[in-house]
């Protein structure tokens, strides 16, 4: 017996590549951004000598970290949406299996 096999693409345009290498590689230097700054607020509160410095440390990393954690949020959704925007139109090519 006979099958028809349906496959739905989308077929970029150049737009849609820029879109998307734009998005990921956004998400991936956020990504280096954000170990980096891990690992330079660890440094930093590794060398505090008194209590207050070391309180004071905890917090100023927790804000930059949040300050990083909402640009990275910003710049991923509104990359996101672009890239789903141009995705291209929809492609359907059918074989039949026999």
């Amino acid at each position: 017996m006979a099958r028809t096999v349906r496959v739905e693409r989308r077929q970029k345009g150049f737009f849609g590549w820029v879109f998307l290498v734009i998005f990921w590689a956004f998400n991936a230097l956020m990504a280096a951004w954000m170990v980096a700054a891990i690992g330079i607020t660890a440094r930093g509160a590794g060398e505090a000598a008194s209590e207050a410095e070391q309180a004071g440390a905890a917090i100023g990393s927790a804000i930059g970290l949040s300050m990083v954690l909402s640009v990275w949020l910003t710049g991923a959704l509104l990359l996101g949406l672009f890239a789903f925007m141009t995705r291209g139109r929809k492609v359907i090519t059918e074989t039949v299996e026999e």
